[in-house]
């Protein structure tokens, strides 16, 4: 059986969990009008799955690693099922809410599995390119899945969650067809939080989450962000997530061109620095909606360019502990997610959600400076 066609159900395990994960930005109004909420609250349900899939991924982890990948991705694809179908069914805000973190319990354990198993079944010399196709899943669903959804949703966002949930219907029954039973050594949760203790690699997760959060302190807000240009409407709202999402694509594939060319670092650099003026000029162009259309572009590009070169940095850093590295930077850009949704939620009023860009300025800001931290540290390293 061929690597390829092993990588495939991981792939779209990946590309569901990242439906999954960042489609709700998208429903934001309607999920707010049908349980009777604020945007604000309504915008948790991002924050609340990002983080719970931050924090069950690594235990989740540890926990299943004495099962074979299979029977782990089947158990998380279990769980990430049923919670998808409680979310389409949750009668109220409270129920949709634990719904929304059980769920990330799943997608935690599928992210935690496929990784693992990607390493696994690839020789060394592809183990990268392994990885990265199983990442490619995440970065499919930003480009396809997130518009797709968010139409689907126009007419009843509990439809695009139960899209979802056969999404992981497929990837499983991928899964039990085309995965071996691979078996690996078990390792307690001491051993894979262990890279944490070394501040170089702190310092990269930092950057991680920072570029994540700068991003998504507007984009889980992007629907009321984006009203004066797409006049409440799902398909012009859907054509600008369409845009942003073409711009990742760009930007994924550009990136790893200008990351086997120059140290990744700076590429990182570039991307934030970009990002951070994008976003700085968001409110100029959130009421018109071609020059958001062009805006969501650009922006898309700048903020994918940092995620390739990153996973570059954690295998360059320590290939053969990659791996784990690049778990507990999944890890990272759910947390990221998870803290630009809540520092979007608490400061949308004060702001609006028009003026978001500005404070996501900021924090990529932040994160460029980080980042160049890591470049002092790492210059006499691999890169």
């Amino acid at each position: 059986m061929s690597t390829q066609r092993a990588l495939l159900p991981l792939a779209t395990a990946m590309f569901a969990v990242g439906t999954d994960g960042f489609i709700i930005a998208g429903l934001l109004p309607q999920i707010a009008t049908d349980l009777d909420v604020g945007l604000a609250a309504a915008g948790q349900l991002v924050t609340a799955f990002a983080l719970a899939f931050a924090v069950s991924a690594p235990i989740l982890g540890a926990l299943t690693s004495a099962m074979t990948r299979r029977a782990a991705l089947l158990l998380g694809l279990a769980v990430f099922i049923v919670g998808n179908a409680a979310t389409a069914l949750g009668p109220d805000y409270t129920t949709v809410l634990l719904a929304r973190i059980a769920t990330a319990a799943g997608a935690g354990l599928i992210g935690a599995a496929a990784f693992s198993a990607a390493a696994a079944i690839a020789p060394p010399e592809r183990r990268g390119r392994a990885l990265a196709t199983v990442m490619g899943g995440l970065t499919l669903a930003i480009a396809f899945g997130l518009p797709a959804g968010t139409l689907i949703g126009g007419a009843d966002w509990r439809l695009t969650l139960w899209a979802v949930a056969g999404l992981g219907v497929v990837a499983a029954i991928g899964v039990a067809v085309s995965l071996p039973p691979i078996t690996l050594p078990a390792d307690p949760l001491r051993a894979r939080l262990a890279p944490l203790r070394e501040l170089t690699v702190l310092a990269m997760l930092t950057v991680t989450t920072l570029t994540l959060a700068g991003t998504h302190v507007l984009y889980t807000y992007i629907a009321p962000a984006l009203t004066g240009a797409t006049g409440g409407s799902a398909t012009a709202l859907t054509v600008v997530l369409l845009a942003w999402g073409v711009g990742n694509m760009i930007g994924n594939t550009v990136a790893g061109r200008l990351a086997d060319r120059h140290p990744p670092r700076d590429v990182v650099t570039a991307g934030l620095a970009i990002a951070a003026v994008l976003l700085a000029l968001s409110p100029l162009v959130v009421g018109n909606l071609i020059a958001a259309v062009v805006w969501a572009v650009a922006w898309g590009v700048s903020v994918s360019l940092p995620v390739v070169p990153q996973q570059s940095r954690f295998v360059e850093y320590a290939p053969s502990a990659s791996a784990v590295l690049l778990g507990l930077n999944n890890s990272a850009i759910y947390l990221g997610v998870a803290l630009g949704g809540a520092l979007g939620g608490l400061l949308q009023d004060q702001l609006t959600p028009a003026r978001l860009g500005l404070l996501a300025a900021v924090v990529s800001v932040l994160g460029l400076l980080v980042n160049q931290t890591v470049g002092r540290r790492t210059r006499t390293g691999a890169r």
